[in-house]
C-alpha cells in the first residue's frame, strides 16, 4: 500500500510540473514567410530588430498545419490577424485589426467572425488573405513556423496532396524557387521536395518538439481568438501580387 501511495504522489508531482511547463506563448522561434522577389524565406529577428533572409537550400520537418487570415488594412492603418484553426470548414475564425486609435492607443477592432467560406469576401475586402501556417522543426531541433499565402499555398497543396504520410518521417527541402506568372505579373514560389528520412535521434528531437507544440496548441486552439505576438508588428504592408484565389 505504501508503494502505491508513493507512485500516486510521484504521478501527481509529475503532472503538476507539466502544468507549469505548458508554453504560455507561441513556442516557435522564427516566423518565416516567402519573399517572391528575393526567392527565399525571411523572418523578423526581434532581438536585432532586423529582417533576416534564409538562403536556400532550406530544410525542415513538418510537425503540424493550421490556417489563418492575415494582411494589412488601409482604412484602419494596421495589421489584420486571426486565430489559427485546424479545419477551416469546421472551426470559427475571428479576424481583427491591430492598430492605433485616435488617441494613439493600440487596439483590436473586429473585422469578421465565422467559418472561412462565410467571411472570405469580407476579410479579402478588408485587406487580409488566407494563410497556411506550417509548424516545423529545424535541423537544430528548434521550433519554427512558415506562413504561406497565395501561389505558395497552392504549391504546398500540390506537394502534399499525395504525400501526407511521408511528412512525419522525412525532411522537406526547398533547394530552389520556381517561376510563375499570373496575367502580366511574374512571381516565384518555393519548390518543395523530400530530401531523406529522419534518423532515430532526429525522431526523438521531433517528438520533443511536437510535445511542446501540442501543449501550447491545446490551450491556444480552445480560445478561438487571435493572440497578438510581437511578430505582428513586423508584418509589412505590401501588395499581394502573387496571390491566387483560395
Amino acid at each position: 500500500m505504501v508503494a502505491i501511495k508513493q507512485n500516486n504522489n510521484m504521478s501527481t508531482t509529475s503532472n503538476r510540473k507539466k502544468a507549469f511547463q505548458t508554453p504560455q506563448s507561441n513556442p516557435a522561434t522564427k516566423f518565416l514567410s516567402w519573399k517572391s522577389n528575393d526567392k527565399c524565406f525571411e523572418y523578423y529577428d526581434k532581438e536585432t530588430d532586423a529582417k533576416i533572409q534564409v538562403t536556400l537550400p532550406f530544410k525542415f520537418l513538418v510537425l503540424d498545419e493550421l490556417a489563418s487570415v492575415k494582411g494589412w488594412s488601409d482604412s484602419l492603418t494596421g495589421n489584420i490577424i486571426s486565430n489559427e484553426v485546424k479545419f477551416i470548414s469546421k472551426e470559427m475564425i475571428t479576424a481583427k485589426c491591430f492598430h492605433k486609435n485616435s488617441k494613439g492607443e493600440k487596439v483590436m477592432t473586429e473585422i469578421a467572425k465565422g467559418f472561412y467560406k462565410d467571411i472570405k469576401d469580407k476579410v479579402n475586402t478588408a485587406g487580409a488573405k488566407y494563410h497556411k501556417s506550417i509548424y516545423i522543426m529545424l535541423e537544430d531541433g528548434s521550433l519554427a513556423n512558415i506562413q504561406l499565402k497565395g501561389a505558395a499555398v497552392q504549391k504546398w497543396g500540390e506537394f502534399t496532396q499525395r504525400t501526407k504520410a511521408r511528412l512525419a518521417e522525412e525532411w522537406v527541402i526547398v533547394a530552389k524557387a520556381e517561376d510563375g506568372k499570373k496575367g502580366a505579373v511574374k512571381f516565384t514560389t518555393p519548390s518543395f521536395a523530400f530530401e531523406k528520412s529522419i534518423s532515430d535521434a532526429e525522431a526523438d528531437l521531433a517528438d520533443e518538439a511536437f510535445n511542446i507544440l501540442e501543449s501550447y496548441l491545446k490551450t491556444y486552439l480552445a480560445k478561438a481568438e487571435p493572440i497578438v505576438e510581437e511578430e505582428v508588428e513586423a508584418i509589412d504592408k505590401e501588395e499581394d501580387k502573387d496571390d491566387l484565389d483560395f
